[in-house]
């Protein structure tokens, strides 16, 4: 019973930090780009707010709480609006056709494995599960082919863009990053909206991925603020996805924690 009640007291602080952490790292990047000329305010202060409900939404999942989804619909929805107004169709594409609805997925299926709205009770949290070795091929198999076609999707928007004298060269190594790391961010979509633990793995890779984008980019002198801001946030984001790792190997330990995807989906 002490055990718990230690855990439950890390937790807490642990979450407090987290969420201090990155809220004051989005402040400060709104701050700095704030002082910026030619700034669309609103649009700014609606990413800012994303991010913060992006935070929240991180640090629920990781605790396994299904108001993550509430707040991850207004991470996303906020996205979608910015990513419309910046004409960044690809990104918006993506967020409005399957971060967006993802989200309702997910709150349908966490809600079928116990979770619960009300929180303060052990048994309001969702019954997290494991992948099976079928499930394991599948999931490798999609990365792969999903990379494949992203590499091929952005090398042709960036020969577009070449053509049209936009950039002046196309990045593979920066191409295949950025192909791999989208397809990462759907793939652990799917497993964070199907209550699967192997998700922390892949949030893992993406937070890894991001710290060492932002840390070229800091060595670089490229926008050194919002880089240092961005590499906290993902420093904390990396934290954060470790201790989900720890928490949902735990939840997962439930004699129901392993189960075809497919039956699910027909209850």
């Amino acid at each position: 019973m002490m055990d718990q009640a230690k855990e439950n007291r890390f937790n807490l602080v642990f979450n407090i930090f987290l969420v201090t952490g990155m809220i004051v790292a989005v402040t400060i990047t709104t701050v700095f780009k704030l002082q910026q000329p030619g700034v669309k305010t609103f649009m700014l202060l609606l990413a800012a707010f994303g991010s913060v409900m992006g935070v929240v939404n991180t640090v629920l999942s990781a605790n396994g709480h299904i108001l993550t989804f509430v707040f991850g619909f207004l991470d996303v929805l906020a996205a979608t609006v910015v990513c419309l107004d910046n004409g960044i169709m690809g990104n918006f594409a993506l967020h409005a056709f399957y971060f967006l609805p993802m989200q309702f997925v997910g709150f349908w299926q966490w809600s079928k494995r116990g979770a619960k709205v009300k929180s303060g009770e052990e048994d309001s949290r969702v019954k997290a599960r494991r992948l099976t070795r079928k499930q394991w091929t599948w999931l490798a198999a999609g990365i792969v082919a999903g990379i494949a076609v992203m590499y091929f999707v952005l090398y042709m928007v960036d020969s577009a863009q070449l053509s049209a004298g936009k950039i002046d060269s196309i990045s593979k190594p920066k191409v295949l990053l950025d192909a791999t790391v989208m397809t990462l961010n759907i793939a652990g979509q799917v497993l964070l909206s199907f209550a699967f633990m192997e998700q922390w793995y892949i949030w893992i890779l993406v937070n890894i991925s991001s710290i060492s984008l932002w840390t070229v980019a800091l060595l670089g002198g490229t926008g050194s603020g919002n880089a240092a801001v961005m590499l906290i946030k993902y420093i904390f984001y990396l934290m954060n996805s470790i201790n989900g790792l720890r928490i949902w190997l735990k939840l997962c330990k439930s004699p129901d924690h392993v189960g075809p995807l497919v039956a699910d989906l027909d209850n």
